[in-house]
């Protein structure tokens, strides 16, 4: 898990780096392009270097360069790994993330080595935003469809069915954390830090309970048709404002 730092761009988003004994998959890239204020190619290949020493891997080592979603916050440093070998750099739009990964009603599974990844579609803030999950960790990995912070929904039907998807999925996999892409929310129950905001002393962890799915999953049908914020203690859903 990596973060880029608020001084760097405000939104300080996260990514996850998920290696096995074939590849890695690296999803997200940043909100910076520059590698002099954000070096995400560099610190990336030291840590697959110290990996591939560290466990005896011969021959390449195949890097994924994925993304929960296609928004500039998340995909500014693709072009840091554009002339790296062995890499390949998916694209931004729904059809080039489902060919990809070759979903099947909107479900795959992407294999690393001794460690198979489960990907889901999960549209409603973007189109061609996904969710991952990791088996060896527990983690689900959400993307800014679900984070504690502000969740802004573009289509708010398709939000609700990803919901839907996620609660039903949780419930059949052994899920220890919901983890997004970012933390806007104060300690103060259902207090949000203003848009911009790069000092957050007082923000929430990461990490959400599974079992928080179902309550944003019930907020996320109430917001069908109703634009504007609709607060929860642990997030703000946003529809389409």
């Amino acid at each position: 898990m990596l973060r880029q730092g608020a001084s760097t761009h405000f939104e300080a988003p996260f990514l996850f780096l998920l290696l096995g004994r074939e590849r890695a998959l690296l999803l997200d890239t940043g909100a910076t392009a520059d590698p002099e204020v954000l070096p995400l190619r560099a610190t990336i290949d030291h840590l697959l270097a110290t990996w591939v020493e560290r466990n005896g891997v011969e021959g390449s080592y195949p890097l994924v360069v994925a993304h929960s979603h296609a928004h500039d916050d998340h995909v500014a440093g693709d072009g840091q790994f554009a002339d790296r070998s062995d890499t390949t750099v998916l694209g931004h739009d729904a059809a080039a993330v489902a060919g990809f990964f070759g979903f099947d009603d909107g479900r795959a599974a992407f294999e690393l080595g001794g460690r198979t990844l489960e990907v889901l579609a999960t549209p409603g803030h973007e189109a061609a935003a996904i969710t991952v999950f990791d088996p060896m960790t527990g983690w689900l990995l959400t993307g800014d469809i679900v984070y504690p912070g502000r969740l802004y929904i573009e289509d708010d039907v398709a939000f609700a069915r990803s919901l839907d998807v996620l609660v039903e999925f949780a419930r059949t996999r052994p899920v220890t954390a919901v983890l997004g892409c970012h933390v806007e929310m104060s300690t103060a129950t259902g207090v949000d830090f203003p848009a911009g905001t790069i000092e957050q002393p007082d923000e929430l962890p990461l990490a959400l309970a599974p079992e928080r799915l179902e309550a944003i999953r019930g907020a996320a049908h109430q917001a069908i048709g109703r634009p504007g914020r609709h607060v929860l203690d642990d997030v703000v859903l946003v529809n389409r404002v």
